[in-house]
């Protein structure tokens, strides 16, 4: 498995911005379709988006579109996630994980939890009202 360690979470306002960071100790991610997921409080984890190992195709959650941006520079073995116009639900502890196989079956399975293999720790965002 590869060791995932994110980074950018923090308190932040209502309509503000923040930029989370995922890197591996060890194997490169450079290889390896990612996705970003989050849990609140009380609720199951939930997919939120996800990029193709080369970045050409990217998805998202329909409750973020337009707000949460999803990129990657393997030269850095980094995939970020831009959040902007943050809102009170989005707060949550945002983890990255790695999509288990670089077959074709990202693009169908992308938001399917136990089709990743390696989760990192995770990082919190609250959004205050």
């Amino acid at each position: 498995q590869v060791q995932l360690v994110e980074v950018g979470g923090g308190l932040v306002q209502a309509g503000g911005s923040l930029r989370l960071s995922c890197t591996s100790s060890g194997r490169t991610l450079s290889n390896s379709n990612m996705g970003w997921f989050r849990q609140a409080p009380g609720k199951e984890r939930e997919f939120v988006a996800g990029i193709s190992v080369l970045g050409k195709r990217t998805y998202y959650a329909d409750s973020v579109k337009g707000r949460f941006t999803i990129s990657r520079d393997n030269a850095k073995n980094t995939v970020f996630l831009q959040i902007d116009s943050l809102r009170p639900e989005d707060t949550a502890v945002y983890s990255c994980a790695k999509y288990s196989t670089t077959d074709g079956t990202f693009r169908s399975y992308y938001s399917e939890r136990l089709r990743y293999d390696s989760w990192g720790q995770g990082t919190q965002v609250t959004v205050s009202a």
